[in-house]
């Protein structure tokens, strides 16, 4: 019999969240979906069995450790974290970015990502046996920026070095850290690329897009290694988008 996996997905609720959440528990994974609004976790936990809807904040550090003792409390043990909760900006110039936009984007993608990363690493740290594995969504703005992303791109390159730090320390308690990121899954954030979208030479052109099931597919080959091995970096994108030789 197959030991249960138990993994928390932030974000769970829509998108690149509900598409790993659905993959994993197909994989056999226990799956608890972490989001601000009810309703579309529960969408979400009866699609599948094994997955449950836990409503969150993760901007909220006690909400965060609430939410993450229940988890535990439930299932016993913590084995995956990924940490998927985000948000864009407004495409404007660097000037016109107001100063509560700015906010709300570096809490969310930022200091929700540390909270449960917190959370996470401190069950991880502590539970018999030891260990477990965390994943950050990223993004391949945490490489490459688009025009008109300054809040978007410096959260994600501060994702990758919550990754770093992250898979460093973790090393003594058998935590391994790693990151995908993602170019243009197919989602309700990305199909506005259908109608074009800014480059960086100033054109604006319709982008191509991906089955956001292969990102799912992507975070059960990371989930699936033991702790022993880690994928530290998976660049997952749409075939012919215009990432590579961008700008």
């Amino acid at each position: 019999m197959t030991e249960q996996r138990i993994a928390i997905v932030t974000g769970g609720g829509t998108g690149v969240g509900a598409a790993c959440a659905t993959a994993l528990a197909a994989a056999g994974w226990t799956v608890a979906v972490l989001g601000r609004r009810r309703e579309p976790l529960d969408d979400v936990a009866g699609r599948a069995e094994g997955i449950h809807a836990f409503p969150c904040d993760v901007t909220d550090p006690a909400d965060v450790e609430r939410v993450f003792g229940q988890v535990v409390d439930r299932f016993g043990r913590l084995d995956l974290l990924f940490n998927n909760a985000g948000r864009g900006g407004s495409a404007v110039p660097v000037d016109e970015v107001e100063m509560d936009e700015w906010r709300r984007v570096v809490d969310l993608n930022v200091t929700g990502t540390f909270l449960c990363t917190r959370a996470a690493f401190g069950i991880m740290r502590r539970q018999a046996p030891q260990g477990g594995r965390i994943v950050n969504n990223g993004s391949i703005s945490a490489q490459v920026p688009r025009p008109r992303s300054i809040a978007y791109t410096a959260t994600k390159h501060a994702v990758t070095g919550i990754t770093r730090s992250t898979s460093l320390d973790g090393r003594p308690f058998s935590i391994a850290a790693g990151q995908i990121d993602i170019g243009n899954a197919a989602t309700d954030m990305t199909a506005r690329m259908a109608d074009g979208v800014l480059q960086a030479d100033g054109a604006t052109r319709p982008e191509p897009t991906f089955d956001a099931a292969e990102v799912g597919a992507a975070l059960v080959y990371m989930a699936s290694l033991p702790l022993t091995a880690n994928v530290q970096w998976l660049t997952v994108t749409a075939t012919t988008m215009p990432y590579i030789g961008r700008g």
